[in-house]
């Protein structure tokens, strides 16, 4: 197979692909924050919590599910800020996802990247790149 990029594109597809992995596990993960509530150890990120509390209505009072799992609706996360972080974060997350897979398959495919193609997905991952700061910034 041949190859459109020179040995730093090959470079730069391999770390942009491991970088936009690494971005993409730290949002899906829900351990940006960690306490304690009600005596428990609690965690949660944009996207995902773990160990909440929950009203239990047959008991009148308020009691921990101790397992992760996602928010279950949009409207569920706990505020305007943490909504617009999730939506910018898993937009820079894919972008540089996008740019990551397209590098990769450059490395396979011959004259799939041109110079300009490059300097776009260039721009493209900068751009990626500073959604997740940006988005972690607002909260």
């Amino acid at each position: 197979m041949a190859s459109s990029l020179t040995c730093a594109g090959i470079v730069w597809a391999f770390l942009s692909f491991l970088c936009a992995a690494a971005s993409c596990v730290g949002f899906f993960m829900p351990y940006w924050l960690l306490g304690s509530q009600l005596e428990k150890s609690v965690s949660f990120g944009t996207f995902r919590r773990c160990s909440y509390p929950v009203r239990d209505e047959s008991r009148q009072m308020t009691v921990m599910v101790e397992q992760c799992g996602r928010y279950a609706s949009f409207q569920a996360i706990p505020s305007a800020e943490w909504r617009i972080c999730t939506v910018v974060t898993g937009l820079g997350c894919g972008l540089l996802l996008l740019v990551a897979l397209t590098a990769l398959m450059g490395c396979c495919v011959s004259e799939l990247i041109s110079r300009t193609v490059g300097r776009v997905a260039g721009g493209i991952q900068f751009l990626g790149g500073k959604c997740p700061f940006g988005g972690g910034m607002g909260m």
